[in-house]
């Protein structure tokens, strides 16, 4: 089964405290006792050190009484503090094998049963060391210099070792320093027992405290994974906020920047994703304007070709002597022959606007002039038709932004479809109007209003309302296709209305060269 980190560190925290206290069991067992030995011997040094420089120089048998109780007061504060023993003697007569014969107590005044207790362990180091006696096999040499020595010794009295040093001062005299040993094992005992007692209290906060710090740790970790998941699901909302400078903040910030840079690169994926969708989109539209342009170049090159060919046979044959049966003939040929051509160039010329091969040449010109010199080229026509031409120039100029000669196209177009479906009081009305920073210009005729049903297809190439009349004229159904694209290309409005009396062709143009 998982474990959860915050398990896992419990139980490696929980392990380091109880290997912790078993180390400090081990130590307590076998390294204390040879570090307070130590210790007691560097107490009983300084301790002897110390009665040496006050005792070494006294004349014990002048001093008064209260001279004799500060010196013992001394003594005694040294023993109290140290917990050790100090006897201060002189030895006034040896026997010849080294025993004492005669030994004068200066400190302290004990009893006649110390006395001779202190006075036997004194004689043994005396032997030993003056008159080359073997030490008792329950003594034990600790460390030695030329003034003194430290012993430990087992007491079989009292079954307890104990630690003695045993030094010489001047003029005979003796410090004899004791201290219990056994002791140690009872401190060992009681401090095992209370490090017990403190481990487990120790360890049962450690667990609540890891508990409160693992939480801290695992918190945001969690929030982290959770994170880490929502990248996975490519939801980039999610942030890490908590600021922190260990290493989960910035682990934290490391995420969150990877979030952002996936977004914005998934970001960029999908918009290169649209692109490429759009182009190959594109790419269909195109090829069915090519498999749709083919086909209607093939419809709408048909009748003109059968009737050039149908009188060119006929001329060919002579079909007929008479001249002006003739004459009607290559008239017909010349006719179509001509319709042929326009249809073709105007053909080409939408081919090239829709494909975005036609480039705009952006211009600041007059568009007066351009109406002007369409209507002067048309003139002719609008006499031929008895249509009468509302057209009121501007007192000033109407400057414009866009491609002169594609405009011109477009009002030739609006001017020529006006001629060809003017009815009924036979009027046409241009009109140029200002409207914030655009222009707006307007061709309108009286005659038959478009077809409700009609009026967004008649902007489709090759679309004709009527028929029969659009072929009467020479119309092919291109003119508004190529009005539609030169104002797309231009980013311009353009459009359409219906009048109870008639139809209003408009386009609009800016007048500023801001956006452009």
């Amino acid at each position: 089964m998982r474990k959860s980190m915050r398990t896992r560190l419990i139980l490696i925290s929980s392990g380091m405290l109880v290997l912790t206290m078993v180390c400090i069991w081990i130590t307590n067992v076998f390294l204390l006792p040879r570090f307070y030995q130590n210790s007691k011997i560097s107490s009983m040094k300084i301790i002897y050190k110390q009665t040496v420089n006050l005792c070494s120089e006294l004349n014990w048998d002048s001093l008064d009484t209260e001279q004799l109780n500060n010196i013992y007061d001394k003594l005694d504060t040294l023993g109290g503090n140290s917990n050790i023993s100090i006897y201060v003697m002189q030895i006034e007569a040896y026997s010849g094998s080294g025993e004492i014969a005669t030994i004068n107590y200066m400190y302290p005044a004990g009893s006649d049963r110390l006395r001779d207790v202190t006075k036997d362990q004194l004689g043994k180091y005396v032997r030993a060391k003056y008159f080359g006696q073997p030490l008792d096999e329950n003594c034990e040499i600790l460390s030695s210099s030329d003034n003194f020595e430290v012993y430990k010794v087992y007491d079989s009295r009292v079954g307890s070792n104990y630690l003695e040093l045993t030094g010489r001062m001047s003029g005979d005299c003796w410090v004899y320093l004791r201290t219990n040993y056994q002791g140690i094992q009872e401190s060992i005992r009681i401090s095992n027992q209370f490090m017990a007692y403190v481990g487990g209290v120790v360890l049962i906060v450690g667990i609540f405290m890891m508990l409160f710090v693992s939480n801290q740790y695992t918190k945001p970790i969690l929030q982290l994974a959770r994170h880490a998941e929502d990248m996975q699901k490519l939801n980039f909302s999610f942030r890490y906020e908590e600021n922190r400078a260990d290493e989960i903040g910035v682990l934290g910030g490391s995420m969150n920047a990877l979030a952002d840079k996936l977004e914005e690169t998934i970001s960029e994926l999908k918009t290169a994703n649209n692109e490429l969708r759009r182009d190959l989109e594109r790419r269909e539209k195109q090829e069915e304007m090519r498999k749709e342009f083919i086909s209607n170049v093939s419809h709408e090159l048909k009748t003109p070709i059968a009737l050039i060919q149908g009188y060119a046979e006929g001329l060919q044959e002579n079909v007929s002597d008479d001249p002006e049966s003739r004459a009607f003939y290559c008239e017909v040929i010349v006719d179509e022959a001509d319709r042929m051509n326009k249809m073709v160039k105007r053909l080409l010329t939408l081919n090239q606007l829709e494909f975005g091969s036609e480039q705009i040449h952006m211009e600041h010109f007059d568009l007066r002039t351009v109406l002007d010199s369409v209507l002067g080229a048309t003139e002719i026509l609008f006499r031929q038709k008895n249509v009468t031409l509302s057209y009121q120039k501007s007192g000033e100029p109407v400057m414009v932004w866009a491609d002169e000669y594609m405009i011109e196209e477009v009002v030739t177009n609006y001017v020529s479809n006006a001629l060809n479906h003017v009815k009924y009081e036979n009027k046409i009305e241009i009109k140029m109007e200002k409207e914030g920073d655009v222009v707006r210009a307007s061709v309108f005729n009286t005659g038959d209003p478009i077809p409700q049903e009609e009026i967004d297809k008649i902007w489709i190439k090759f679309y004709k309302v009527d028929k029969a009349r659009t072929r009467e004229y020479g119309g092919n159904g291109i003119g508004l296709s190529i009005v539609k694209a030169i104002m797309e290309a231009h980013n311009q409005r353009y459009g359409v209305k219906n009048y109870d009396n008639g139809v209003e062709f408009w386009f609009e143009l800016d007048r500023k060269s801001v956006g452009i």
